[in-house]
């Protein structure tokens, strides 16, 4: 079958079904089957018949809104290609902000210590071995099912040459973490679980983001309360925190912090949209 007619058609399901980004999920979803880049797919002429069965399949199933990283296996953040699937989730581009606002406060610092909590498919903490080769990092997760993923590609990047990131099993809110590391972090950063119990999320976040990494009690903001205990602890004087939240908590989530206590230069920072992303602070000295 020639691929324009089968990508249109694919475009048109897709747009019926609601998905955001119809064209661009087709062509990936096509991509894929094919082993070839998007830009590829302009010159391709005929997709033999097994190939087209298998994209109708997927596209199929991203009908039924099963997230597009699923289908793949992989999911783009910053420089990497982390593996994704049920059980863990997926990042989104917002997060790499943070990243990029936590690799300004280790710039200069040769080999800080950074703790992620609440890492899931290692996003985070990955990307800031990574970029900051010197950093010691420890990611912690909870979720047996994702901290399989966490490991795989923290894996993943250690064989490919990246510094080793440790992964821990434990709960963020734990009096006991890593008290080991107690006043020694240079920065704690954490996308922790924010949507507040009972709000209306998207069907491939409801259906197939594991509960764990989205529900955060009434305000969103229970699992948070609780990490500042943590952070606090782990962090130096003048070491950093910064947290990602929903874009309605870009007042709740630092009066949180400030009420806290143990923090300074509590700020909130918007993403590319204009939207409020994520909060800030410095440890109290």
């Amino acid at each position: 079958m020639n691929a324009r007619p089968l990508l249109s058609g694919a475009v048109a399901r897709l747009a019926e079904a609601g998905v955001e980004s119809p064209r661009v999920d087709a062509e990936l979803l096509l991509g894929h089957v094919l082993g070839v880049p998007r830009t590829r797919l302009l010159t391709l002429g005929a997709v033999d018949d097994a190939a087209a069965a298998r994209f109708e399949e997927l596209v199929a199933q991203r009908a039924d809104r099963v997230p597009l990283q699923h289908l793949t296996g992989r999911a783009p953040f910053r420089h990497l290609e982390l593996a994704v699937g049920p059980g863990v989730f997926v990042p989104r581009p917002e997060t790499e902000l943070l990243v990029s606002w936590a690799l300004e406060r280790l710039s200069g610092v040769a080999a800080p210590v950074v703790v992620d909590l609440g890492a899931g498919s290692g996003a985070i903490a990955l990307s800031l071995a990574h970029e900051h080769p010197g950093a010691r990092v420890t990611a912690v997760e909870r979720d047996p099912g994702a901290i399989a993923w966490t490991r795989h590609n923290a894996g993943a990047r250690s064989a490919a040459g990246d510094t080793p990131v440790d992964v821990l099993a434990g709960d963020m809110t734990d009096p006991g973490l890593l008290r080991e590391l107690d006043g020694s972090a240079d920065l704690v950063v954490s996308n922790p679980p924010y949507v507040p119990d009972g709000a209306r999320v998207p069907r491939e976040v409801a259906d197939h983001d594991p509960p764990l990494a989205l529900w955060g009690g009434p305000d969103g903001l229970d699992v948070v309360r609780g990490l500042l205990a943590t952070a606090a602890r782990l962090l130096r004087p003048g070491g950093w925190l910064g947290v990602e939240h929903a874009d309605q908590q870009g007042g709740s989530l630092p009066a949180v912090v400030r009420a806290h206590g143990g923090f300074a230069d509590v700020d909130d920072h918007r993403d590319l949209a204009g939207r409020p992303r994520y909060t800030t602070a410095r440890r109290a000295g």
